[in-house]
């Protein structure tokens, strides 16, 4: 953990540079792809992701380790066969775990807040699942398990393997020539993303484009279908936390309401979108029928809430930094309360993006939180530097009194009380 929360600590400011930088070349080119507070909610799902990345919050049904030691055929020697192996094996595990997280009911509520976006950029490629919490595919690492891959060769690879999916997420690359037909480019990537019937579940492939083609997977992207990004049973919300939850929680209440204990029980296998007939009619979700005509998830925001969602989202990246700089030295069960924390810093903030009034209690509920480390640490979590402790305070009164304004503003907005100058996303 703490070795990944240094990986973290360099990746984080990378990746934001990044998506800052995709923001301004759409901006120059005339062509913006990234919507502010999309580009936030995906910012905080991603901060979700690692944190709850970083304190383990997943256990493996079937271990690697155990599959190592049980069914090695044999044990390669430590070098470039080795981590060529792992990487290969981890993009084989990659393309089936993304094919069945596509396809059954149950395991699409582990991947929808990766598809969530109703944009398709480097930020997006951030919404990652909390929501993963048993990992039971492990056994499609079989084949490097065989041949003995140390477990601590696929440790040092699959960060490798899931950061070389990020660059792909964009709409400002074309295609890319003879590459086409050996890695998956960002072409690839945008069918796979679009909600367009003849893109839907296709391009599975992490890294190697082959696996779609061998597995009869592969579409190319058409010039005469714009690819239209998102879900088509639209999240509507900025909410990451949300998000991860929603589909379980569909499920959960339609195995609930159905009368057939039949559907009961294969809700939870059934093709992803499939629900019982009576309760699908009982109670319908919206669903995107054309995807050249509908209404993109675009709350009202002033300037002032999107500056302010920025200052709060640079503070969480700051509490974030912290945290992984720190990790050792805070410990447990200490890094699960500064968790605890993080989750509640996202919830609050992106529930006010949402412009719901229960921000303000989320809002709370994280300051308290706060304080009381200050209180029964005496500084937050061991920090030495004394101007800290006064200024984290004063953000604490400044968050509360802040995230107030804007609810009691959005209430009289909705009110009609008074009108606001509005900016996009």
């Amino acid at each position: 953990m703490e070795t990944y929360g240094k990986i973290l600590l360099i990746a984080m400011p990378a990746f934001l540079v990044l998506v800052l930088f995709e923001k301004w070349w759409g901006w120059r080119k005339g062509m913006d792809t990234v919507r502010n507070m999309d580009m936030i909610s995906s910012l905080s799902s991603g901060v979700t992701n690692v944190t709850k990345d970083v304190l383990g919050l997943s256990v493996a049904i079937i271990s690697y380790d155990w599959l190592v030691n049980n069914l090695a055929l044999t044990h390669i020697e430590s070098g470039f066969w080795t981590y060529f192996i792992a990487f290969m094996a981890l993009d084989f595990s990659g393309y089936w775990v993304h094919r069945i997280a596509h396809e059954y009911n149950l395991f699409w509520n582990n991947h929808i807040v990766h598809h969530s976006s109703e944009e398709f950029n480097l930020a997006c490629a951030l919404r990652q699942s909390i929501s993963v919490f048993f990992r039971i595919f492990t056994f499609f690492l079989l084949p490097a398990a065989l041949l003995g891959v140390p477990s601590s060769v696929i440790a040092i690879v699959a960060p490798l393997h899931l950061f070389a999916q990020f660059w792909y997420h964009t709409r400002h690359i074309g295609r890319m020539g003879f590459l086409e037909h050996i890695i998956v480019t960002p072409s690839h990537h945008r069918v796979h993303h679009a909600i367009n019937p003849i893109y839907l579940d296709k391009n599975y492939s992490q890294i190697f484009i082959f696996w779609d083609k061998l597995f009869g997977t592969f579409q190319e992207e058409r010039d005469d279908v714009p690819p239209v990004y998102g879900i088509t049973r639209p999240v509507a919300t900025w909410n990451p936390i949300k998000i991860n939850f929603q589909h379980l929680w569909m499920l959960i209440k339609d195995a609930w309401r159905t009368r057939s204990w039949e559907d009961k029980l294969k809700i939870w296998f059934m093709p992803t979108g499939w629900r019982p007939a009576d309760v699908a009619e009982k109670y319908p979700v919206p669903k995107i029928q054309d995807v050249y005509h509908f209404e993109k998830y675009d709350p009202k925001a002033s300037p002032a809430l999107h500056a302010w969602s920025w200052f709060q989202l640079l503070a969480i990246l700051g509490f974030i930094s912290y945290f992984f700089a720190n990790i050792a030295a805070i410990g447990s069960p200490g890094m699960f309360y500064y968790g605890g924390f993080i989750f509640l810093f996202v919830y609050a903030l992106t529930d006010l993006m949402d412009r719901n009034a229960t921000a303000i209690g989320w809002e709370i509920a994280k300051n308290i939180v706060g304080a009381l480390v200050l209180v029964n640490m005496g500084s937050w979590f061991g920090a030495s530097l004394s101007w800290l402790t006064p200024m984290l305070w004063g953000y604490f009164l400044l968050s509360t009194v802040g995230t107030a304004w804007f609810v009691y503003r959005h209430y009289r907005e909705d009110k009609g009380e008074f009108k606001i100058l509005e900016v996009g996303g």
